[in-house]
């Protein structure tokens, strides 16, 4: 098979939560451990840091990585979704993993795999990790993909352990109460490992600082020392904190739950330099500013065009839209300002209502369907935005509300497009075609 075959074997042979949600969602560690012990224990032979939580882990998984590998330590990170090529889930170094290496694994595990049945996060994990392996990392920064307890990445003893936040998301999975949830992200949390908290409520901290104690773990909660005194924007996707020991910290990640994360962060960096990792203002500094870049990030409050003002971001659920809603008044609320257009498509698992509440009432929507068969139809999207309040057009794909809504657009209108990671996913896709240079 070649590199193309591979994928698409992956993709049809194994379950896909991106793709169908729930189904596709496989608990407990059994086959992860199976096929860890196939491979050999591919992830005994380097030092990993374990990210989770409901919003942020990736923003956080990258800076970290970024400032690894700035600090000079050859770095692996593994993250999900990708949003265009699959093998943005695992990288060294900012660097995709071989489309051979993909071909190789496939090939080499077909046999194993098939009898089995192992979803495709379980596949991708180990396929990480092996790669990991083989080209000698130092260190990887692994994202957990559901939850944390009964997440397969969760077989790793990671040096550090981070937990960004906790909100509602994959209720069916994780339970219904932020609570519950916690205990599942709080899973990752390991005998004698530090773990890093960033956000809490007086609920979600108790359950964290339970499951330390009865493994013996010491806990840092980023949210009782607050190392982002301020920030200001230079533009609306390039941030400047006046962070606690790095004055004028700037970040290429504009969005505002940003500094948020940039707290979560700093906090970990000062475990990490407790736990050995030589880490210097410097690298800090090339980390923050220039992630997108060393790691290939794309999504997060990323600006696509200038004139009109194009602003995509992944955030998908209430927790974390409730940062991109302010930031857009803010930003529509400016004397240069125009219209505010949304592009919005959100899959069906998710609390459509919680969102399209948030969005500003003035805005001229595009509700619009991803390429996944778990995205709304954007005439039942658009039946639920008008309820809210919202009005607007449907279209059935992402290029279509995009390019509809550029046609529409002065140089002075503001256009966002989200909702979901899969609608940014289809526009990252086609930004060649529909985004004027």
């Amino acid at each position: 098979m070649d590199y193309n075959k591979s994928v698409e074997w992956l993709l049809t042979q194994t379950p896909v939560f991106q793709k169908i949600g729930a189904k596709a969602y496989k608990e407990g560690l059994g086959n992860s451990l199976l096929f860890d012990a196939h491979a050999g224990f591919p992830h005994r032979q380097f030092a990993t840091i374990h990210i989770a939580g409901t919003n942020g882990k990736g923003s956080v998984a990258h800076t970290l990585a970024a400032i690894l590998q700035a600090s000079g330590l050859k770095t692996g990170l593994y993250t999900s979704p990708h949003l265009v090529d699959f093998r943005e889930r695992i990288k060294i170094n900012g660097r995709s993993v071989t489309k051979s290496f993909v071909i190789k694994f496939i090939k080499e595990n077909r046999a194993f795999m098939e009898p089995c049945s192992p979803s495709f996060f379980e596949v991708t994990t180990t396929m990480a990790f092996k790669w990991f392996a083989e080209k000698k990392v130092d260190v990887a920064v692994i994202e957990t993909g559901l939850g944390g307890r009964l997440d397969c990445t969760n077989i790793i003893t990671p040096k550090l352990s981070v937990i960004t936040n906790i909100g509602f998301d994959h209720m069916k999975q994780l339970g219904d109460t932020l609570e519950k949830i916690a205990t599942e992200k709080a899973g990752i949390i390991k005998p004698g490992v530090p773990v890093v908290i960033g956000e809490h409520t007086a609920g979600t901290r108790a359950v964290f600082v339970r499951k330390a104690a009865e493994v013996g773990a010491p806990v840092l909660f980023a949210q009782d020392k607050n190392r982002i005194h301020s920030k200001r924007y230079k533009d609306p996707s390039l941030v400047v904190y006046d962070a606690e020991g790095y004055p004028e910290l700037e970040s290429c990640l504009g969005g505002s739950c940003q500094g948020k994360n940039a707290n979560t962060i700093l906090a970990a960096v000062e475990e990490l330099k407790k736990r050995g990792f030589v880490i210097s203002e410097q690298d800090v500094r090339k980390g923050f500013k220039d992630v997108c870049r060393m790691t290939g990030l794309m999504g997060r409050w990323q600006k696509i065009s200038e004139k009109p003002l194009m602003i995509c971001d992944t955030g998908h659920n209430g927790h974390g839209f409730q940062y991109i809603a302010q930031q857009l008044k803010e930003i529509a609320q400016t004397s240069q300002a125009g219209k505010l257009r949304i592009v919005i498509g959100m899959a069906e698992d998710k609390n459509i209502t919680e969102v399209l509440n948030m969005i500003p009432r003035n805005s001229i929507c595009y509700f619009t369907r991803a390429s996944v068969q778990r995205a709304m139809d954007s005439n039942v999207l658009k039946e639920a935005g008008a309820a809210a309040g919202l009005k607007g057009e449907a279209f059935d794909t992402v290029e279509k509300a995009v390019n509809r809504a550029l046609a529409d657009s002065s140089e002075k209108d503001i256009i966002f497009i989200g909702g979901s990671t899969f609608v940014v996913a289809d526009l990252m896709a086609t930004v060649k075609k529909t985004i004027p240079n």
